[in-house]
């Protein structure tokens, strides 16, 4: 029995860290809950490598951040939601922590999210992949 194939597999999961297993995609992240140094550890890494990061299916809260992305491109067919950078919800919203937050997206959406007060409470503001493609000037994802 070979199992020079499964020891490969096992070798790159444990040795390739968390882009080889997120495949370029934001789903593993799309419920949020991340960091900002969790997020912008995914962030530098697809920066070094340049490769293609999609956003697709529903990509919320810290999930957002991956718009900083260099090679970041958007399925049309996602939605994202944004919010307060709050760590808990009862907790007062933090100024410095969500021009943090904010600093990962263009400046249209950043004004967009601002002006509109998407960042003043915990509550989520869904806006369409299609918008984030047309009104934002974020590129659209190639077919798969």
């Amino acid at each position: 029995m070979n199992f020079r194939p499964l020891a490969v597999f096992v070798a790159c999961v444990i040795g390739c860290g968390s882009s080889a297993l997120a495949d370029g995609s934001s789903l593993p992240y799309g419920r949020g809950g991340m960091t900002f140094s969790q997020m912008n550890s995914i962030i530098r890494q697809y920066n070094q490598t340049g490769e293609l990061f999609r956003i697709e299916g529903n990509c919320r809260s810290s999930c957002t951040e991956l718009l900083a992305i260099k090679n970041v491109c958007v399925d049309p067919n996602a939605t994202l939601e944004f919010h307060a950078a709050l760590l808990k919800p009862n907790l007062p919203v933090d100024p410095a922590k969500n021009q943090q937050m904010a600093s990962h997206y263009n400046s249209k959406l950043r004004s967009f999210v601002i002006a509109n007060h998407y960042m003043d409470s915990w509550e989520f503001h869904p806006i369409s992949g299609q918008d984030i493609i047309h009104k934002f000037g974020y590129r659209q994802c190639p077919a798969k």
